[in-house]
C-alpha cells in the first residue's frame, strides 16, 4: 500500500531472522491445506457446531471441523474483528506505543488481553505462536500475489505449517470491498451482524459516503494531497492501489496525482520528495499518514513544510493508510475528509 510500503525496504532489514528453532514436532504435526478451492469466491459457512469453511481473497478455502476459536491476526485485523465482537487470542504488528498505550492500528482492542507476537511490522515470535496452538491466522494482503502482510518472508513457510491462513485483500480495490469481506468473515466467526452497534455503524458509513460525495461535488476545486513523512523523505501517494484513496476518488474527491514516472521508483505507490521540494504539488488540504512509524505533523520542523499554504491555513488532517476494516472505524475517515472539504479555504 502507498504508505505502508514507504519504509518497507528498511523494515525488511530488521525482520527477525529465522527464529523458529526447536519447533520440530509442532511443525511436523500441523499442516495447511490450500488445495480446497470449491465454492464461490468469498464464500463462507458459519456453523456453531460442525464444519467451518471460508474462502479468502487468494481463492484459498480454509476448512476446519468447527469455527476457529484460537484466532491470530495482524493487529489491524484483530481490531476490526473486535468491533464485531470477535476476539482474537494474539496479534502481530504495531500494537502498543513506547508508553504502552494502544497503537492507532489496535483500535479499541484491549491490548492487555491479547498475546503480542511482535510489536512492529514484520516481527513475529514463532515459538509463542506455536504454543498457542492456533486454529487460523488472518492478515491482509497488499499485492496480487497474496503475500500475508507483516508475516516475515524468511519464516513464512514455518508459520504456514502451524495453522491455515486467511487473507483479506486491500490491493487495488475500493474500500467497500475489503469492508464487505471483513464483515463476512466476522459473521462466519460468530459475530452478530444484526446487533444494534453493527447496524448503526454500517448506516453511519453509508451516510458518511453520501456526505463526502456531496462535499466533493460542491467543492470540485479543493485539491487534496495524501502525504507521509520520514526524516529525509516526504512521500506523496497516488490514488491507485490504495483502498481508501481509490474510494475517495470514486466519490469525487480531487487529489494530487504524481506522474506514473515519479511513482515508478517506489513500485507505483507514491512519489519521493526531498524536504526541499515538498512544495512541488499545490494542495488545499493535506492528509497525513497517522501511523506510529511516521513523523506526525506536529513534530515536523522542516521550514519548507511550515511554509506550505495548507499547513499555514491549518488544513492538515489525519489519514489511515492501513484502515481498520470495520464500518465503525471507517465511517469517521469519510466524515473527517468531508468536513475538511466543506470548510477548506482555497489556498493553492
Amino acid at each position: 500500500m502507498p504508505h505502508a510500503r514507504l519504509s518497507l525496504p528498511s523494515r525488511r532489514g530488521i525482520l527477525a531472522a529465522g527464529g523458529a528453532l526447536g519447533l520440530g514436532v509442532a511443525l511436523a504435526a500441523c499442516g495447511n491445506d490450500d488445495s480446497a478451492t470449491d465454492g464461490d469466491a468469498g464464500s463462507s459457512t458459519n456453523a456453531k457446531s460442525g464444519p467451518w469453511t471460508f474462502k479468502d481473497d487468494r481463492g484459498t478455502t480454509v476448512k476446519l471441523d468447527k469455527a476457529p476459536a484460537t484466532i491470530v491476526a495482524f493487529t489491524g485485523v484483530g481490531a476490526a474483528l473486535h468491533d464485531y465482537g470477535v476476539q482474537v487470542k494474539a496479534v502481530f504488528g504495531p500494537t502498543t506505543t513506547k508508553g504502552g498505550r494502544p497503537d492507532v492500528q489496535a483500535g479499541d482492542m484491549d491490548v492487555a488481553e491479547v498475546t503480542v507476537l511482535g510489536n512492529a511490522w514484520g516481527q513475529f515470535n514463532i515459538e509463542k505462536y506455536a504454543a498457542l496452538a492456533p486454529d487460523v491466522l488472518v492478515s491482509t494482503t497488499f499485492d496480487d500475489a497474496g503475500t500475508l502482510w507483516s508475516v516475515p518472508e524468511e519464516s513464512k513457510d514455518k508459520i504456514a505449517k502451524l495453522a491455515p491462513s486467511i487473507a483479506i485483500s486491500v490491493y487495488d480495490r475500493q474500500l467497500t470491498q475489503p469492508l464487505e469481506r471483513m464483515y463476512a468473515l466476522a459473521g462466519s466467526l460468530g459475530a452478530d451482524l444484526k446487533a444494534d452497534k453493527v447496524v448503526k455503524a454500517k448506516k453511519r458509513f453509508e451516510d458518511a459516503a453520501a456526505r463526502l460525495r456531496k462535499a466533493a461535488k460542491a467543492h470540485p476545486d479543493i485539491k487534496v494531497m495524501a502525504g507521509s513523512a520520514s526524516q529525509d523523505i516526504f512521500y506523496v501517494s497516488g490514488t491507485n492501489l490504495s483502498v481508501d484513496l481509490e474510494y475517495f476518488k470514486a466519490l469525487g474527491v480531487n487529489f494530487v496525482e504524481p506522474t506514473e514516472a515519479a511513482k515508478k521508483a517506489s513500485g507505483g505507490w507514491f512519489e519521493n520528495l526531498s524536504w526541499e521540494n515538498v512544495d512541488k504539488h499545490a494542495a488545499d488540504i493535506i492528509m497525513m499518514d497517522d501511523r506510529s512509524q511516521t513523523i506526525q505533523p506536529a513534530d515536523i520542523d522542516e521550514p519548507t513544510w511550515k511554509k506550505l499554504p495548507a499547513v499555514k491555513a491549518g488544513q492538515v488532517i489525519a489519514r489511515s493508510p492501513e484502515p481498520i476494516l470495520s464500518y465503525d472505524k471507517c465511517a469517521p475517515l469519510l466524515e473527517n475528509l468531508a468536513k475538511a472539504i466543506e470548510t477548506a479555504k482555497k489556498v493553492s
